[in-house]
């Protein structure tokens, strides 16, 4: 169970980053050219929360269940020395869980926004932090901060 939640979680990673890239460039494209937020708009501000959504709570059934973490709560002093502990055990899940809340509020606040210009501005600014924070927080092969492929196998 353990490796299937681990490949769901690194497949989901990519609808969550395609999501909100589409959403930020209907956002963006809305915002400057004084669009109208249509049904379309809507549809795909609400999908990219509920995909995010959806990777947070696969996130935390796997930080519940992984070893990394397992070891992290129980030797915490010595696990926040270590760069690969202190990402996942901390860094990651507070930082993907501050995107998902920022999506969160941006989602709902563009909805209740008044006028089309106010809800892509919204929507724009929203989840643009958003995905910063989690560029940040994705484990990418690169980061100095803790190396994972950017696609898990079976």
């Amino acid at each position: 169970m353990y490796f299937f939640l681990l490949f769901s979680h690194a497949v989901f990673r990519w609808l969550v980053l395609l999501s909100l890239t589409y959403a930020l460039y209907r956002g963006i494209r809305g915002w400057y050219n004084h669009a109208a937020f249509t049904a379309t708009d809507n549809t795909v501000r609400h999908l990219t929360a509920t995909i995010a959504h959806v990777q947070l709570a696969l996130g935390y059934v796997l930080y519940f269940k992984s070893p990394v973490i397992a070891y992290f709560r129980t030797n915490y002093h010595e696990a926040v020395r270590q760069g690969d502990y202190l990402f996942f055990g901390l860094i990651h899940i507070l930082l993907m869980t501050l995107s998902v809340v920022i999506i969160t509020i941006g989602s709902s606040a563009a909805k209740r926004a008044e006028g089309d210009s106010k809800k892509f501005r919204t929507m724009t600014i929203l989840f643009g932090i958003a995905l910063l924070i989690i560029f940040i927080a994705i484990p990418w092969p690169f980061s100095p901060l803790a190396h994972r492929p950017y696609l898990r196998s079976f």
